[in-house]
């Protein structure tokens, strides 16, 4: 494994991120639409998405270890310490993808935070018109044996003329 292996595998994953924030924008947009037939489709192409982003992570990892032995470092360095070790032009290369990814996490962050807001915030209404569309209690209504229930005791009136 070689630094190229290793930018490659980074631009991979900045690939995968960016990727990864184009569903999240488009959940959004599924869900502020009222869209909500396709948002069974949308996780799971999020979650097929993140399963790439797993599998690059473990292969990322153990290229990081690689070169980080080859440069003198302790196991597991993170990028930043990559960038900082590495010989030109590896080091600002390394300090690029580290800005790149930063920012894309963040973007990803807050668009989650925004899309998790959404589908509370769409929960509570659906809360709020169900528990609104309830009959009442005072309401008559039957128990499972087909007496009224609440007032079981009411009184009775038959016209005795039928």
């Amino acid at each position: 494994m070689d630094h190229q292996h290793l930018s490659t595998l980074l631009w991979r994953e900045q690939e995968l991120l960016d990727l990864l924030l184009f569903k999240a924008e488009e959940k959004q947009y599924l869900i502020l639409t009222g869209k909500s037939r396709w948002l069974a489709r949308i996780a799971h192409e999020i979650e097929v998405v993140l399963e790439q982003l797993r599998t690059l992570e473990v292969e990322r990892a153990a290229a990081t270890e690689q070169i980080a032995g080859r440069l003198g470092l302790d196991a597991n360095p993170s990028l930043r310490q990559l960038a900082d070790s590495a010989p030109a032009p590896w080091n600002d290369l390394y300090a690029k993808h580290h800005e790149a990814l930063l920012v894309l996490v963040s973007e990803l962050r807050g668009l989650s935070d925004a899309n998790r807001e959404l589908i509370e915030s769409g929960l509570a209404v659906i809360n709020d018109a169900l528990t609104s569309s309830q009959p009442a209690a005072t309401a008559g209504t039957y128990t499972q044996n087909g007496r009224a229930s609440g007032n079981a005791y009411r009184s009775v009136t038959l016209d005795g003329a039928l």
